[in-house]
């Protein structure tokens, strides 16, 4: 048998499928370096996913049907536009705009609002910037060997940057690539803000980027694409 990789079920994004940044992070880890995932369809939960090599990156297949693929990045990352402390993001968070709205993400392992078993990256704006930010205080349960899992990271950069938080809008848009780049690793217990802002958009795609700071250090950083899913609202 080669390599597979199964998305737990407390990993969702939409109800039936993984959030798209634990599933990109997941495969990013068959890449060196800096990973450029790009996600073809929902990644089912609970399933087994063939992981074959292809050069310096893979590809993800379910029942032989492609999932997603990863690859090396070479993507400038912009600098946060903001630094927030702790403080400020967690006031942000109070402020995010689908508290007590149940849509197809209220149950999102990293940014529903009601999951007590969830990573509460609950984004909201900062005053007076189209820019989000939520504490990032992940627990033992996503740690390994005394360190944050790298597709935690790739979870949290996600949400953070969704571009409908940002923008004040209530369309539904889901992930279609990220890429980003994990600085340093993430120690048990560390406390970190998440950031993430809007980079314009092209029809149904609207682009951001997001990082993950520890006062004034980037300790994590992407980019991504996302794709408006049609007559979706929240």
């Amino acid at each position: 048998m080669g390599e597979q990789i199964v998305i737990g079920a407390r990993f969702n994004g939409p109800p039936a499928s993984a959030n798209g940044g634990y599933a990109a992070g997941l495969a990013a880890a068959f890449v060196d370096g800096p990973a450029r995932v790009s996600l073809r369809r929902p990644p089912p939960l609970e399933t087994p996913l063939d992981v074959v090599r292809d050069g310096a990156g893979v590809r993800v297949l379910h029942d032989g049907v492609l999932v997603a693929e990863a690859g090396p990045s070479d993507a400038e990352f912009p600098d946060p536009p903001v630094r927030p402390g702790l403080a400020a993001a967690a006031e942000a968070r109070e402020r995010h705009p689908w508290i007590g709205v149940r849509n197809m993400l209220t149950g999102c392992f990293v940014c529903g609002h009601g999951r007590a078993d969830g990573l509460r990256v609950t984004p909201g704006r900062l005053p007076d910037a189209d820019v989000c930010a939520a504490p990032f205080e992940p627990d033992a349960t996503v740690t390994e060997n005394g360190v944050v899992r790298p597709e935690i990271l790739w979870a949290a950069l996600d949400c953070v940057g969704y571009p409908p938080f940002a923008q004040g809008t209530e369309v539904i848009a889901l992930l279609g690539t990220l890429e980003a780049e994990i600085v340093r690793e993430v120690a048990a217990g560390e406390r970190l803000v998440a950031v993430g802002w809007p980079l314009g958009s092209s029809g149904r795609k609207s682009f951001s980027a997001s990082a993950l700071l520890s006062a004034d250090e980037v300790v994590a950083r992407a980019r991504a694409t996302w794709i408006t899913v049609p007559d979706a609202v929240g």
